[in-house]
């Protein structure tokens, strides 16, 4: 973990109502450089919407986002976001390269040419997830495991010092889940902080450096190993503590 004494992420107080139901309330979460964080709980927990109003794509009813010391409103730029597979248009006509470069924008600015720093920090995304090969590919004829990777490569061209990965794994073989797990503990370990929501809970049990539990409230958040507590988890899941997923998780009651 960095030395730095500002977390690369602050939400403090975070309330948020969609369609008059309250879905997150009272969230407080601070995230330093070098950690990579699972965010873990059921469909309908809050997850994407708490990585929505990290971006400032979803209003706040109440409370605040900072990132590196700083209003999100005011530091977007310095926040990578890989969205789940499915919330791209894949059919639309752009190579590799090009869906990369989109993630300069907010660098760049809109309508302005990319430049020579812009072309490097694309090239250096896409060999970083091993697609460089493929740049000049349509990325409508990828597999699901390179188009993935496409996306995480567009995250990383705006070189960012927050990572957020939402629902990464889904739908992968096993050799790109190995791929991209190793990258985003590279990342950490480069100083970055990475917030990854994720149903493969015992991945995230083994890969991931802290956790926190969510169901609308924060439930628990530490280190994987403090988290032996069988209560918790069946708070977050609302499960008895019959269920096999405490066996699988090793922390039956």
């Amino acid at each position: 973990m960095s030395e730095s004494s500002t977390p690369a992420l602050t939400v403090s107080d975070l309330t948020v109502h969609l369609g008059g139901r309250r879905v997150l309330h009272d969230i407080d979460l601070s995230i330093e450089t070098g950690e990579f964080v699972g965010l873990i709980g059921p469909n309908g927990a809050g997850k994407t919407t708490l990585l929505r109003a990290i971006l400032g794509l979803t209003r706040l009813q109440s409370g605040r986002v900072a990132v590196d010391g700083t209003d999100a409103s005011q530091n977007r730029s310095l926040i990578g976001y890989v969205p789940q597979r499915h919330e791209f248009a894949w059919d639309f006509p752009i190579s590799v390269e090009d869906v990369v470069m989109t993630g300069r924008v907010r660098r760049i600015g809109w309508l302005r040419r990319p430049g020579l720093v812009d072309f490097d920090a694309v090239a250096e995304a896409l060999e970083r997830v091993h697609m460089d090969h493929l740049r000049t590919r349509p990325v409508g004829e990828l597999s699901g495991g390179q188009r993935q990777r496409v996306l995480v490569a567009r995250a990383l061209a705006l070189r960012p010092r927050l990572l957020l990965l939402d629902e990464p794994f889904t739908g992968l073989d096993m050799p790109t889940q190995e791929l991209l797990i190793d990258l985003f503990r590279e990342l950490s370990a480069e100083d970055k902080a990475v917030l990854m929501t994720t149903h493969d809970l015992v991945g995230a049990l083994h890969e991931c450096s802290r956790l926190c539990l969510i169901n609308r409230a924060i439930v628990a958040d530490g280190p994987p190993a403090a988290l032996d507590d069988p209560a918790v988890w069946m708070r977050t899941f609302d499960v008895k503590a019959t269920n096999p997923l405490l066996k699988t998780l090793g922390v039956v009651a």
